[in-house]
């Protein structure tokens, strides 16, 4: 199983694209949350690639939120950053810009792109923006601490 450290968007209102863009997503969204993905595919093989990964749900396993929820016009959410920490040795660390030069740039591609299949975001869905940092393996019985800065932090442990 892995961790990947990411922004989560609160929309309140819907999305439908097509050409939704950037402001719209900011518009549409309460606040902004700090979280971490739980990657946890059910097929692991050498080679995977991101056919195998969208054919597996995208390997969502779950979503932890944490931190301070902040209004997207709060601060710059590009330089949103985080450190990412496992049994407390810093492991990985990252910058929200990373997610396609701006975190809300990946609620973007994914209204534009349920619009092509006759679907849009909704209000009150919770959307993770894409991850900014390597995945990162843990194992049970490993503490996972991520450090938003300014935004608060996230503890787990896995069992």
């Amino acid at each position: 199983m892995r961790i990947e450290v990411a922004l989560a968007f609160v929309l309140s209102q819907d999305l439908k694209g097509p050409d939704v863009p950037v402001f719209d997503v900011l518009k549409a969204t309460e606040h902004v949350v700090p979280a971490l993905e739980v990657v946890s595919s059910r097929i692991e093989m050498k080679g995977r690639t991101i056919v195998n990964t969208i054919a597996d749900n995208a390997a969502l396993g779950a979503m932890v939120l944490g931190g301070r929820p902040v209004a997207v016009d709060a601060l710059d959410l590009r330089w949103v950053s985080a450190l990412l920490y496992r049994n407390q040795t810093i492991e990985e660390s990252g910058v929200a810009a990373a997610v396609l030069n701006h975190p809300a740039a990946g609620v973007v591609w994914l209204a534009n792109k349920l619009a092509a299949h006759g679907d849009h975001l909704k209000a009150g869905e919770i959307i993770l923006a894409g991850f900014f940092t390597r995945p990162m393996w843990v194992d049970p019985g490993d503490t996972v601490h991520a450090d938003y800065r300014e935004l608060g932090s996230i503890t787990c442990r896995f069992v």
